[in-house]
């Protein structure tokens, strides 16, 4: 595939602005669909903003309300958060193609699910990113790192490689996706409801002994999760996986401690809270899991009661 085709992002926020700009730059007509006003408002009036360091890319975007301002789409990436996830496969019904294709890059367990109960699996891929950005403004994004994107096998997802590599992004076929997501999943669950409760950096966790120890134990705990569902992780140790990430977002404030900060619902129940879920299942003592994911529920601001989010919600009677 040569031509570049429109791409519709759901989502208005520090990851739809990254992809939509990168795809907006390689020449993809980009609209955000998205429930932020101000975030769509700001990309109607002045396009999207990307600072890379001291660069800043702008690139001029449609930005809409409603599937029906969307219009008929065939190829979508969803890049909302996992609360709203619902919301967005709806969404899709009213406008994604019967030979489109929604692409979820999205953070924790169960969008792939919930997307494919309401789309059907023939127009649902999975992927995963490492690729990380920090919401400015309305509009507005930085970028975090560099990184991959990893996509497993789907057989209408020859578009969407080709519009990442002329991007110029680094994306792969994983054969098995689960490694990568839980691989992310275990560098998350150590990371981000960490810097959510103790209202740090990414790096602040490394410098206080107490925070590192909690950081490196998470881990562990996670990729122990892992190890009983029979999923290889990427990499060996846990632990020092995780204390690398830190250290080189050192400055980054995770995407869970900025929805706490301005009071919007976190990811919480889609991390910590399915982890959890996943360690009932097999019998595996989770308690750091289960903690974190009661803290973070505490603190944050919750979902709208609307069947937006994924079923593994409810607190568990304890942790194990």
């Amino acid at each position: 595939m040569s031509e570049q085709f429109p791409v519709l992002i759901v989502g208005s926020g520090a990851l739809a602005l990254l992809f939509g700009a990168w795809l907006g730059a390689a020449g993809y007509p980009v609209t955000l669909l998205g429930s932020w006003r101000q975030g769509v408002e700001a990309v109607r009036e002045r396009g999207i903003y990307l600072w890379s360091g001291e660069r800043r890319l702008h690139v001029p975007a449609r930005a809409v309300f409603t599937p029906q301002e969307a219009g008929p789409v065939r190829w979508a990436l969803v890049l909302v958060k996992s609360w709203q996830t619902e919301r967005a496969a709806y969404q899709l019904r009213e406008c994604l193609s019967e030979d489109g294709l929604a692409l979820t890059l999205q953070n924790g367990l169960g969008n792939r699910e919930i997307l494919e109960r309401v789309l059907g699996k023939a127009r649902v891929a999975q992927g995963v990113t490492t690729y990380g950005a920090t919401l400015i403004g309305p509009g507005e994004a930085r970028l975090g790192g560099q990184g991959t994107i990893f996509l497993a096998e789907h057989p209408r997802l020859e578009a969407f490689f080709h519009a990442f590599r002329q991007a110029g992004l680094q994306v792969e076929q994983s054969e098995r996706l689960e490694t990568m997501i839980w691989g992310k999943l275990v560098i998350n669950s150590a990371i981000n409801p960490l810097t959510a409760v103790l209202n740090v950096p990414n790096g602040e966790l490394l410098a206080r002994p107490g925070a590192r120890a909690l950081l490196g134990a998470l881990a562990e705990e996670t990729a122990a999760i892992a190890r009983a569902l029979g999923i290889p992780l990427p990499f060996a140790e846990a632990r020092a996986a995780a204390e690398v990430v830190a250290q080189q977002t050192a400055q980054n404030l995770s995407s869970m401690l900025q929805d706490v900060r301005r009071g919007a619902p976190t990811e919480i129940d889609a991390i910590c809270g399915a982890i959890f879920a996943e360690a009932q299942k097999r019998g595996v003592p989770a308690p750091l899991n289960w903690t974190l994911w009661h803290l973070v529920r505490a603190l944050a601001s919750p979902p709208p009661p609307s069947g937006e989010r994924p079923q593994v919600q409810q607190p568990a009677p304890g942790p194990r």
